[in-house]
């Protein structure tokens, strides 16, 4: 719904996504002797969206091993709309950026338009910039930014930790779009942990609910919220406290290391809906991505 009110799309969901991979129909290609094809279906959908409009952007799948178990991988898909891609990868370390790179044009071939390096810490900006770019483009593939890591565009918001948590509030105070962009587990001595919280803003300290030392430290410092696992009520002092200094508390049934667990599967994959993560991609983007050089290699300018 953020995504069709941001770009002011008229279609339905339904209709911009003609085949949604469900439990279901991953059954249906397991069980079925013939081949089922779905790309006129992706087709159909393509021109219904393409009518009257000068460009169409596609998502294509998370990575290029995506699709294959029904016939849509991104290769085949591109092949088929002639469409040309554009990659975005995900910086994970000096080789791997090398080999998506290089994998990415073996698969795609003619349809690769180039690609935008994403998440890429500081301390590897200028392996990428020096070196990185200019054997890619040496190779013939086209590299139209380095977009740099961002803490905040990776953050949760305190809304996103209840959910996936089943947390309890606690506090009166509970602002769900404040936004966490660090987390912290506080299972050292209260010493230990405030040296630990001061360097962290913008933080959720995670730790048992009996710990009121480490509780105290973490509302001395930036902390969004407090998440307090195995189901142990605070001491009242402590939910005083987080209500005068804007700190929600949450209550979890279970235990640290399996409240960590959860998080870990949200933790540090951007969403884009909050309009001002959005803004703040925007900003990335404007500063960091040739865009004529895009618009170039797409057949825009």
């Amino acid at each position: 719904a953020f995504v069709k009110e941001v770009l002011g799309l008229s279609k339905e969901p339904w209709e911009l996504s003609p085949v949604v991979l469900t439990s279901e129909l991953l059954h249906e290609h397991l069980r079925s002797e013939g081949e089922i094809n779905h790309i006129p279906q992706v087709k159909a959908a393509f021109d219904a969206a393409a009518k009257g409009n000068d460009l169409l952007l596609l998502e294509g799948g998370g990575s290029l091993r995506e699709g294959y178990v029904v016939g849509l991988p991104t290769p085949q898909v591109a092949l088929s709309l002639g469409s040309r891609v554009l990659v975005i990868i995900k910086y994970r370390g000096q080789v791997r950026v090398l080999d998506d790179a290089l994998t990415a044009q073996t698969r795609l071939g003619e349809a690769l338009s180039g690609f935008i390096i994403n998440r890429v810490p500081a301390e590897a900006n200028s392996f990428v910039s020096d070196l990185v770019v200019p054997f890619l483009e040496n190779k013939g593939m086209s590299v139209f930014g380095i977009l740099p890591e961002s803490r905040a565009l990776a953050a949760l918001t305190v809304s996103d930790l209840v959910n996936v948590l089943g947390a309890e509030i606690l506090t009166k105070y509970y602002q769900p779009q404040s936004m966490i962009e660090n987390l912290t587990v506080g299972a050292m001595t209260a010493e230990a942990a405030l040296h630990r919280f001061r360097k962290y803003p913008k933080k959720a300290v995670i730790t048992g609910g009996d710990r009121t030392d480490i509780q105290l430290a973490a509302l001395e410092t930036s902390t969004t919220c407090l998440v307090l696992t195995g189901n142990l009520q605070p001491s009242p002092l402590i939910l005083k406290q987080s209500e005068e200094f804007g700190v929600a508390v949450l209550l979890v049934r279970t235990n640290t290391m399996e409240t960590i667990e959860k998080i870990d599967t949200i933790f540090g994959k951007t969403r884009l809906g909050q309009t001002k993560k959005l803004e703040q991609f925007q900003s990335l983007v404007d500063e960091n991505v040739d865009m004529n050089k895009l618009y170039k290699a797409i057949g825009l300018s």
